[in-house]
């Protein structure tokens, strides 16, 4: 008569499965630390943006506020006015890759006439506030751009 011995058949399968379960349980770590990763850079790219608009609606806001200089804003005024000195400053402190000092990608505001109708005395201007900004590690520029009318009214 003779006798199988199953348990050597088997020997070293019980390896292999634990084998193959890190193997798999390690695939679905890296798949996670993966998300995360672009999480991460999602929620700063989300931030950012969020900052660019905020920091523009204020400027343009403060131009409305301030009408009677609505002239002295735009890039083309040379003159250093300081809420816009004073706005540029604030952008490249909360915003990456913008140097004002090497005038890299440096917040820019113009200015044009609006429409103007019978009797009006006092026309609006369209204001464009265009930020560009780049993110850490990344080569795309990115670009915010807001355009609204300010007038007295």
């Amino acid at each position: 008569m003779r006798r199988h011995l199953h348990g050597q058949s088997q020997a070293g399968v019980v390896l292999i499965e634990a084998l193959l379960g890190i193997l798999i349980f390690s695939i679905g770590i890296l798949a996670l630390i993966g998300m995360q990763s672009v999480a991460v850079k999602n929620t700063a790219d989300a931030r950012y943006r969020t900052e660019a608009s905020f920091i523009a609606n204020a400027m343009l806001s403060q131009i409305r506020l301030d009408f009677a200089n609505v002239t002295l804003y735009p890039d083309s005024n040379t003159a250093n006015y300081a809420p816009r000195t004073a706005w540029r400053t604030q952008v490249e402190a909360l915003l990456p890759g913008i140097s004002l000092a090497t005038t890299q990608r440096v917040p820019s505001i113009t200015t044009t006439p609006g429409p103007t109708y019978a009797g009006d005395t006092d026309p609006a201007s369209q204001v464009t506030i265009v930020i560009l900004w780049q993110q850490p590690g990344e080569t795309q520029e990115r670009r915010f751009e807001i355009v609204g009318m300010v007038s007295r009214q």
